[in-house]
């Protein structure tokens, strides 16, 4: 099937989703259809994880909610990026409950442990972190999904923004991948 005929395909909902992302290719769901690429059985964090982590993290140094965001996902190589609408919630809840405090600090709201959040990180020592037990629980390693992630990225990027002639190398790109990977497999 050539380039064209793809698109068509894809532009008329056929075989994929009518979500698209610029010049009509696929994007709702693209990347949770790659066989491997989630946990196993889709694990996702649980309340409690994000919890822990913020403490965790917060006993370091204080941070804003993007840096928490971000600093979870450095440390778990990738494979736990929590989002927004479970940080920020558990950062007030963590302040309600007298834990943590906030202040403004270069136009942010900067997050630290109070004495009780102190005491509360105490009861985590001698146990793993949550990152570390995220990044654990993904077969063939977070390298693997932050080069998969990459790769998905420049992909996004020459279907939203490429040209014909760009499209056309870029699927010769990623036919020659396609090859290669499953000459991986076929090494054992």
């Amino acid at each position: 099937m050539s380039l064209t005929e793809a698109k068509g395909n894809i532009m008329h909902g056929r075989h994929y989703s009518s979500s698209t992302l610029g010049h009509g290719w696929p994007l709702a769901g693209m990347a949770g259809r790659l066989q491997g690429f989630a946990a196993p059985g889709g694990r996702r964090a649980g309340r409690g994880d994000i919890r822990t982590a913020i403490l965790r993290l917060l006993s370091e140094e204080p941070m804003h909610g993007y840096q928490i965001i971000h600093e979870l996902a450095d440390r778990s190589g990738g494979v736990w990026k929590p989002s927004a609408g479970s940080v920020y919630p558990t950062l007030q809840l963590l302040c309600d409950e007298g834990l943590v405090e906030s202040e403004q600090a270069a136009g942010k709201k900067v997050y630290h442990l109070t004495e009780s959040g102190r005491d509360a990180v105490a009861e985590f020592d001698g146990k793993r972190a949550p990152w570390e037990d995220a990044a654990e629980a993904v077969p063939g390693g977070s390298g693997y999904h932050q080069a998969a992630g990459r790769l998905l990225q420049a992909v996004f990027q020459v279907g939203k923004t490429g040209s014909a002639a760009q499209w056309a190398a870029a699927a010769a790109v990623m036919d020659t991948a396609r090859k290669q990977l499953y000459a991986v497999l076929a090494e054992d």
